[in-house]
């Protein structure tokens, strides 16, 4: 689809209302400016919709599942019916469950810990470390990062092909890159899974704030995500999915809820009868707050139309990188190409230029904020850059002076809060930066590239 088409279409769609929308921050040169929040990748501002939906249930917030009284029994209900909301999200299949975790992080974590014995878990390289780390008790297979979908898999068929079929195997894959904003194949993964024998989590941290998701239509066994990526406040997650393995495995956390029966013995120890629903690793009093902000997300972006949200978001899409082209000094990062379909992340180099330095301009001077660093995907990014991926490096921008050369990278990223202005002012602050330089002198602190304001 053309710029000029998309940008006919896009306004069927205006931004959706967040938080923050009209925030002012200081500039270093003088002066404050509306800030530009480019950073969705990280943590996407909450909508309207849901800090409204929150304030107005805050009143009536209860224990859960604990109590007989009339606020308890309500807040029960919102609980559980948030979490029928999340499965329609997620084209849940019959049978799946829906458990509310911390993040994606923990999501992960949480089926790693319930992988069969002798579990074997393929993963390629280029995941964040969120997919990429937590399966430290399984046989893992890093797979090298494909320079296409179709090589991806590849890679995997063959990966799969020597794996003892009679064994269990999990595949972990992205559904977007939280680094370059590329859709992986992930249809074709899960075929190819399948096809032997093994199951597939799909990292959807990235892609579910973008476009819809759906566990049967794509085919995955879980599917698992964050919600201060999908517009609701920070500290909530989900993993979604088949449940006979997290029916199977210890609890998660050990402790009141994930109990259905806890006896004494005559011998002085406990019997405890575990639950075999999603509550079998919620224990604890749960975020209730967190899941129905959730769930108020996804209705906002189901009511909002994905169609029309995703024609907006390529109209900004377009916008810079085409902006971004007509920089010679810009470099952005791919595995797929320059054509490949993406979500609204995109990260680049400049020629001459400190990564944090640049990042720490826009901020500074143009009141702009983007991340700047290896964005906890430490072998993929290094990959891109062209050094080793097996090559140490902080998550933050690594100790190096403005100006100095640093083998890290800037990246932009938006949605469906984000306004036109915000990305035009980005393109400008980049060409004006890379042609006339910073006005102000910066040092590192920490790690971090700062304003010098010692003079």
């Amino acid at each position: 689809m053309s710029v000029s088409t998309v940008a006919a279409d896009r306004s069927v769609c205006a931004p959706l209302p967040v938080l923050g929308r009209d925030v002012t921050v200081p500039l270093v040169t003088g002066g404050e400016v509306t800030y530009a929040a480019l950073d969705y990748a990280a943590s996407a501002p909450a909508l309207q919709r849901v800090w409204d939906d929150v304030a107005a249930y805050a009143p009536y917030y209860g224990s859960v599942h604990r109590g007989a009284g009339y606020l308890s029994q309500l807040s029960t209900d919102l609980f559980e019916n948030a979490r029928r909301t999340v499965a329609e999200f997620l084209g849940c299949r019959d049978g799946d469950q829906v458990v509310f975790t911390r993040s994606t992080t923990d999501s992960l974590n949480l089926l790693a810990a319930a992988l069969p014995d002798d579990c074997r878990v393929f993963v390629f390289e280029t995941e964040h470390h969120a997919s990429l780390l937590p399966w430290r008790g399984a046989r893992v297979t890093f797979l090298d990062a494909p320079d296409s979908p179709r090589q991806a898999v590849e890679t995997l068929e063959r990966a799969l092909a020597g794996h003892d079929p009679q064994g269990p195997a999990l595949v972990c894959v992205t559904g977007a890159s939280n680094v370059t904003g590329e859709l992986w194949p992930v249809r074709e993964l899960a075929a190819t899974a399948h096809a032997h024998g093994a199951r597939i989590v799909l990292d959807a941290a990235q892609l579910a704030p973008h476009h819809p998701v759906s566990v049967a239509d794509l085919d995955v066994d879980w599917v698992a995500f964050s919600g201060h990526k999908l517009y609701a406040p920070f500290g909530s997650g989900v993993l979604a999915g088949r449940s006979d393995w997290l029916r199977a495995a210890e609890p998660y956390l050990a402790g009141g809820g994930a109990s259905r029966k806890v006896t004494r013995r005559e011998d002085g120890g406990v019997d405890v009868e575990w639950h075999d629903s999603a509550a079998r690793h919620e224990a604890g009093s749960p975020n209730v707050i967190g899941a129905y902000s959730i769930a108020s997300a996804c209705k906002a972006l189901t009511e909002a139309g994905f169609d029309t949200l995703v024609a907006r978001e390529q109209y900004l899409i377009d916008t810079v990188r085409a902006g971004l082209a007509e920089v010679p000094q810009v470099r952005i990062l791919s595995l797929f190409g320059d054509d490949a379909p993406r979500v609204g992340v995109l990260s680049f180099v400049v020629d001459g230029w400190n990564s944090s330095h640049f990042a720490a301009a826009l901020s500074a001077e143009y009141g702009i904020g983007v991340r700047d660093g290896l964005f906890c995907a430490h072998p993929l990014v290094r990959t891109l850059l062209g050094g080793d991926p097996q090559q140490q490096g902080e998550c933050g921008a690594p100790e190096a002076a403005p100006g100095e050369k640093s083998l890290n990278a800037i990246r932009v990223s938006f949605g469906a809060g984000t306004p036109d202005e915000h990305v035009e002012r980005f393109v400008r602050a980049v060409r004006e930066l890379v042609t006339d330089g910073a006005k102000w002198n910066y040092r590192t602190e920490d790690g971090r590239c700062v304003p010098d304001t010692s003079a």
